[in-house]
């Protein structure tokens, strides 16, 4: 594995005498299959690290991995933030964390082109690393379309800046409709538009909802049926990963707490605070939630290395790029042949089920490729999924085996417990869920926090204080999903 020094670029803040000669592995992206390959290459390349025979660089844009099966109960008050990220230098101590964001990948060059904070203060524009092996999970962003007024007024719910943004927009405007006399006001604010019937949507509808139904016991003029939630689905199902049977019965119970289901329906406009559905309905509302699905990050098309038709990079079964060498690929950004579905034309589903799974095989593959040693296949059965409907409430389809209520709610629960890293989280979460089981919810509003600023550039600037109207938040301020 050890290489001779060459005139290689620098990782930002190294001193040329830190740098070592040896193999660099460059990790794209710290969600779940960055986070997790850099963390098992850690573990199976501990002695070339430490003779500096390797290093493994992880250029992430956040500091952290997000949790995302989380969010939802973040954005209810459930979780705290905290507890819903796992801190990146903390888990890949043996690795270089570089907060950046790629840009480019020139493969046949082994260089690729990414920007920092610093750069971006420096005026230098992007900087240049090179690489001997490159793991390429940027993850997925937002997939949206050219709806009028969704880029202005939508919020999307993938990221934990949004989720709890969400949360304060939501209970604001309670506080809105509460102390409004204009009766159009009121129930434009106490009208909330969810758009995808996915986990992400569902999920998110159905934890807000039963934190918004519990928090209006504290108003002395709302009631739980004032408010009104909607949630718009183009397909004829909600939540496919569970099978028909459990999405009939999600539905109803959805209805049942006087959601507004609409299938094969779409979002035509949310243009001047009016939500315009293609069944001819209109409704006037301050929230509109994003969920329709997610696509591949950008940075992909700006690379050298193959794609499929939707825009994921063409994997083998070895999680290597396909036709290319030193390459490798897992997650929503990679198109990996399912070997359990009996057909080569099915792919792994984008999921965090294959992703963590992925990543654990493709740090084996790719150090046993720097050991000369044989790669091993991806193959996993998908044995089905659960999901959320709100506190105690939920569905699963797992092993054949399919629960719904209090059951499918606490295999959830369990579930993700297992699934999120580090015990450290584990232990944190589980005092959360024990606590909350003791004590009322936290029904507080933090919305100024976004704008921290806030009410000292008031005062400096002769305001009255907290009294003086803030910048526009996420329910007026443009916002990009």
């Amino acid at each position: 594995m050890v290489k001779e020094a060459d005139s290689r670029d620098q990782i930002p803040g190294t001193p040329p005498s830190a740098r070592p000669s040896g193999t660099r592995i460059l990790v794209l992206g710290g969600g779940y299959v960055g986070m997790y390959t850099a963390l098992h290459l850690q573990r199976r390349l501990r002695g070339e690290l430490a003779r500096g025979e390797a290093e493994i660089v992880v250029i992430t844009p956040d500091p952290y991995m997000t949790y995302q099966p989380f969010l939802p109960e973040a954005a209810a008050g459930s979780i705290s933030p905290a507890h819903v990220v796992v801190p990146l230098r903390r888990v890949l101590s043996k690795c270089r964390i570089v907060i950046g964001e790629a840009t480019a990948v020139d493969h046949a060059k082994r260089t690729a082109t990414f920007t920092t904070l610093a750069t971006e203060e420096e005026g230098t524009g992007a900087a240049e690393i090179t690489y001997d092996e490159l793991v390429i999970a940027p993850g997925s962003v937002s997939r949206t379309l050219p709806i009028p007024g969704l880029a202005e007024y939508a919020i999307g719910f993938k990221t934990l800046e949004e989720a709890i943004g969400l949360r304060n927009h939501v209970i604001e405007q309670m506080d809105i409709a509460s102390a409004t006399r204009d009766p159009a006001l009121r129930d434009a604010a106490l009208t909330f538009v969810f758009v995808g019937g996915g986990y992400a949507g569902v999920e998110a509808l159905g934890e807000l909802e039963d934190m918004a139904r519990y928090t209006s016991r504290y108003y002395h003029n709302l009631k739980p049926t004032d408010l009104k939630w909607i949630l718009v689905e183009a397909s004829d199902r909600i939540l496919p990963e569970v099978g028909a049977e459990m999405g009939r019965y999600a539905i109803r119970e959805l209805r049942s707490r006087n959601i507004d289901v609409r299938l094969e329906t779409r979002l035509d406009s949310c243009e001047d605070r009016i939500a315009r559905l293609s069944d001819g309905s209109r409704f006037p509302t301050r929230t509109v939630v994003w969920t329709a699905g997610v696509k591949p990050s950008p940075v992909l098309a700006a690379t050298d290395l193959p794609r499929n038709e939707h825009g994921r990079l063409r994997c083998t079964s070895r999680l290597t790029v396909e036709g290319t060498g030193h390459a490798w690929a897992a997650g929503d950004a990679a198109a990996v042949p399912d070997l359990t579905a009996g057909s080569a034309d099915v792919l792994c589903a984008p999921n965090a089920q294959h992703a963590v799974r992925q990543a654990k095989v493709l740090a084996a593959n790719l150090a046993a490729s720097l050991h000369g040693r044989p790669l091993k296949d991806y193959a996993h059965r998908y044995v089905g999924s659960v999901a959320s409907l709100g506190l105690h409430r939920g569905v699963a389809h797992v092993y054949g085996r399919k629960l719904k209520g209090y059951p499918a709610w606490l295999m959830h629960r369990v579930y993700h417990l297992s699934r999120v890293p580090t015990l450290n989280r584990k232990a944190r979460v589980l005092a959360e869920w024990t606590l909350a089981g003791l004590f009322k919810r936290e029904i507080v509003s933090l919305g100024s926090l976004e704008h921290p600023r806030a009410e000292f550039e008031s005062a400096a600037g002769g305001g009255t204080g907290r009294n003086t109207p803030k910048p526009p938040r996420g329910d007026s301020a443009p916002r990009d999903t």
